[in-house]
């Protein structure tokens, strides 16, 4: 990273999975001429063109190359983006994979693995990394899923790890309270991605990318604990959440 040029007013902005989806339009949500961007992620041609396009919006923004389980990377990256920018202002924990996986498939334990080590223990490695360079009254987001309300099958290890996001970020949010920083834990539904396009089946209230960016900006901004985008997922949600397991079981088997 070059030399700082901090100006009065702007604000430092920190995203991984930044290359593409959610976190390519979170990093083009952000961008504007106050804005100055950290962008991380795993391959440098898409983040290049992330960082292009912020930068045409008037965004002060350097690049990461960086894997999210790699703890000792996001530690350099931490140090070098205060010395560049000052203290961060937001930081989105966004990068994440997803891939079906059956435990009756020995095979597939290795992915199983890697699906928890970014989407989860990438986050916690991402806030620890982060943290002491957070302003006071920060916020931070992290990217979860309607997933991860209750257990689907063929895809346990993405519930799984998407479950644990969400109560990780929750006792998050209460340990950081005394130093009045925001924890804010974002449940998309679907959201047309890269991700979701590799989908073959119906996909409700399917919401374009760059809307969602929005919606997920102003949550954090505020300081909202919790949001669910599109908002109709939100109401599965709440019925996923309170559904008996008979009822469950018997709706989750037939879909299988």
């Amino acid at each position: 990273m070059a030399a700082s040029r901090r100006s009065t007013g702007s604000r430092t902005i920190v995203i991984t999975g930044a290359g593409t989806g959610i976190g390519r339009a979170l990093a083009l949500a952000y961008a504007d001429p106050s804005a100055r961007l950290l962008l991380i992620g795993r391959r440098l041609p898409e983040l290049e063109q992330t960082a292009a396009a912020a930068r045409q919006c008037g965004a002060d923004v350097e690049i990461g190359q960086a894997d999210v389980t790699d703890a000792a990377a996001l530690d350099r990256l931490a140090r070098r983006c205060h010395e560049r920018f000052g203290p961060i202002s937001v930081l989105v924990a966004n990068a994440g994979i997803s891939h079906g996986t059956l435990s009756s498939e020995p095979a597939d334990r290795v992915m199983f693995a890697r699906i928890v080590a970014t989407n989860l223990v990438g986050v916690e490695y991402t806030v620890s990394a982060f943290l002491p360079y957070l302003a006071t009254g920060a916020r931070i987001a992290g990217i979860a899923s309607i997933a991860g309300l209750r257990g689907l099958p063929g895809a346990s290890a993405y519930c799984a790890s998407k479950a644990g996001l969400i109560t990780y970020l929750e006792s998050l949010r209460l340990e950081l309270r005394p130093r009045a920083i925001r924890v804010c834990c974002i449940a998309p539904g679907y959201i047309a991605t890269p991700m979701t396009a590799e989908n073959t089946y119906p996909m409700p209230w399917l919401m374009p990318v760059e809307r969602a960016a929005r919606r997920m900006r102003r949550a954090i901004d505020r300081g909202r604990p919790w949001l669910v985008v599109p908002w109709q997922m939100a109401w599965v949600g709440r019925l996923l959440r309170i559904l008996p397991i008979p009822i469950f079981d018997f709706v989750g088997s037939s879909s299988d």
